[in-house]
Formats: C-alpha cells, structure tokens, sequence
C-alpha cells in the first residue's frame, strides 16, 4: 500500500523524535494494592514499544490505562499534546487489538472491518475505500466474504489488525497478539504484523510475556516487574547489558554467579566466585569486596578438552546433559560446587572433530568483556 493512502500516518512523520506518547508519574491502585508504581515513558512517534513482563507485573493494567478501560490513581497519560483525562475509550483516538481478535462471528471480513467506520458514520463509499485498502494491506482480498471460522488463526490475526487500522488510530494498541497462535505460526505471523505496522507507521504499544516476540518485533523495550519499570532500552541493549539480577535472569537464557569484588582497577576488576575467578575487562562502580552478581550468557562460553591458558574466566565441570536443537547443541556442566552452567553451542559443522559426550568432565572458558557484573 502506497503510504499516500494514509495521510494522519506517513511514514516520514513517524520517524521524527520527540516525545509522542507520554506516560508521566503513572500510578493504578487496586484496594491499597499497587498494580502500577510511578510508571514513567516517552515514546517516540512510530515507535513500535513493548511493555515486557511476567503475569501480574502491571503491564496489561497500564495499556488499559492507555486505553481508557481504567483511570490513573496519579499521574497522567498524554499522547500527541492531548490529556487524555478522562476521556472515554470511544473518544481516544486510539484503537486496542484484543488476544482473543474480539471478531463478529456472523459478520463477514469485509463486515468485520467495515463495522467501526460504520458506527462513525462515514459514507459507504469512504468505508468501502477503507476497507478494500485493509484488505489489501493485509493481503485477505481473497477472503473478504469469509467468515471468522473458516480462517486460520493468522488470518483471523490480521483481519483484527485490518480492522484496527481502518479507524487510522493515532495510537494501536497490542494486547498479547499473538499468544493464541502455535510457536510455528507465531514466528511467520510475528514478521508478518512487524511489516504492516511499519508500512502504517502508527506508533504502537503492545504487551507480551513472551521476550522473544518483544525482541522481534520492537524497536525498544520497557521490562516490567512489581508494576515498576526496571529497564527500558533496544533489544540489544536489555540482552547485553541488564540492569539488574531480575532483567539478565528474564530475558533469554543466563548464568547467574555470586561473588565479591577482589581487584578493582580502571581497566578491569576481578570476582571471585565460588568456581572460578572472573577477569572483567573494564572497570565497574564499586569498591573492593563489594558483593556482586556476574551474568554470562551461555552462547558466550567455550567449550573444550584441554584446559584455557588463562587462569581467569574458566572452569572445570562433568557434562551432565545436552540437548540437540539442530542449529544449536545446549550443555548442561555440573560444577565442584553443584551449580550448573549451561553452553550453548553453534552446530557450524555437520559432523563435529571431537564431539562432547555426556559423563565427560570439560573445561569452559569465555573472554573478559562476555560477562556482565551487577549489584546483587
């Protein structure tokens, strides 16, 4: 679809920065219980957002907040200049789309998508402009006289999209969208709504639990926990770099070690762990002997038969487990102390030189700029 065709929503316009979407000392209290604490963000306009989080950590409650299902106990939600205090959902010029797509099941596609410009009041020849143009954005022209039952569930997935979009929302709303889809249909129909949204260029805010979908699809991520924000950032940044215990331990796959701080220098520090001495090469803000946690994910380590040079950012452990996942082999190392360490191995080779077998005691080593160290 030619972005012409959407004039409320160029793409170029939503590129610009600034703060589109302002969400200042946000607070929702359910009978004395915080749902949502001092919630503060800027988003950007045409900004793809995620808010990232386990079940119960306020994120669903703030979209509502977004959407106008609940009303702030403090703060306010201010989006392209407007206060949106006490608006109604139905006078936000923003559209929500539901897990479970919320379709008429006796109306049709076209009918579905037709249904919120009708109530508007716009003439047919406007609703039908719309609504082939969502059709086609969402490639269903096909399907248009179908009913919700006899699509699959990535179809019904987009004519919810469809229908969303046809209002031209100054703002959309994602609430898990695709939770109710299998793993496989998922990853296709994640790439799928990532180019509508871009071609659209609506700014979006959505909402999972599901940090590979947030990874995929967003341009930055707020990581949520106990209605509190604990990090926002790219998706590379929140991997690489975690601000704490919680977001290292949330987002993808990490070794968590405790330790203390031995050597503290500009240029490095060291952190002796209960396995192994750490070797960081670059300083931290701390003093020697503080208490710290280093996180090392596992796709950073190395695996080996002979034991690394290095006296630093190694250890010695039996391979207790593996699990072959085809591009990837995960290993799990029992160490002296009991802990585990989990590898993950890239499969480059079809047919490994000297493969690794499970009972095999193996040395695991990894650089000094793989971990990330964190108050504990």
């Amino acid at each position: 679809m030619k972005p012409s065709q959407f004039q409320q929503l160029e793409p170029a316009m939503a590129r610009r920065p600034g703060a589109y979407l302002r969400i200042e000392a946000v607070d929702k209290d359910f009978g004395g219980v915080k749902a949502v604490d001092q919630v503060n963000l800027n988003i950007a306009r045409g900004e793809i957002f995620a808010l990232l989080g386990a079940s119960g950590c306020g994120k669903t409650t703030l979209l509502r907040m977004l959407a106008g299902f609940e009303n702030p106990s403090a703060g306010r939600i201010v989006l392209n200049g407007q206060d949106l205090s006490g608006l109604p959902p139905y006078a936000r010029p923003i559209n929500m789309m539901f897990q479970s797509y919320a379709l008429f099941p006796h109306l049709n596609v076209w009918d579905n998508i037709a249904f919120g410009l009708r109530r508007d009041g716009l003439p047919k020849a406007q609703v039908a402009e719309r609504v082939d143009a969502m059709l086609k954005l969402v490639q269903l022209q096909a399907f248009a006289r179908r009913r919700p039952h006899q699509l699959s569930g990535g179809q019904q997935q987009r004519v919810a999209l469809a229908r969303s979009l046809a209002k031209r929302p100054q703002l959309l709303l994602l609430d898990e969208p695709l939770g109710a889809l299998d793993k496989k249909l998922r990853e296709q129909t994640q790439l799928e709504l990532l180019a509508i949204i871009r071609e659209v260029g609506v700014t979006c805010v959505m909402v999972t639990h599901d940090q590979e979908e947030a990874m995929t699809m967003a341009t930055r991520i707020a990581v949520m926990g106990q209605g509190r924000v604990l990090q926002v950032g790219a998706p590379q940044d929140i991997y690489e770099t975690p601000a704490s215990r919680y977001v290292a331990d949330f987002i993808g796959n990490v070794n968590l070690m405790d330790g203390h701080v031995v050597a503290d220098a500009s240029d490095h520090v060291h952190v002796q762990c209960q396995d192994c001495c750490h070797h960081v090469g670059h300083g931290i803000t701390g003093t020697l002997g503080m208490a710290v946690s280093v996180a090392l994910r596992p796709e950073k380590i190395a695996l080996s038969h002979r034991a690394p040079e290095s006296e630093y950012n190694r250890l010695q452990g039996v391979l207790d487990s593996q699990a072959y996942f085809g591009s990837y082999t995960v290993y799990s190392l029992r160490l002296r102390s009991g802990a585990r360490l989990k590898v993950s191995q890239t499969n480059a080779s079809r047919h490994a030189e000297d493969p690794f077998h499970t009972g095999q005691t193996v040395w695991a080593s990894w650089s000094d700029d793989a971990q990330v160290v964190l108050n504990q």
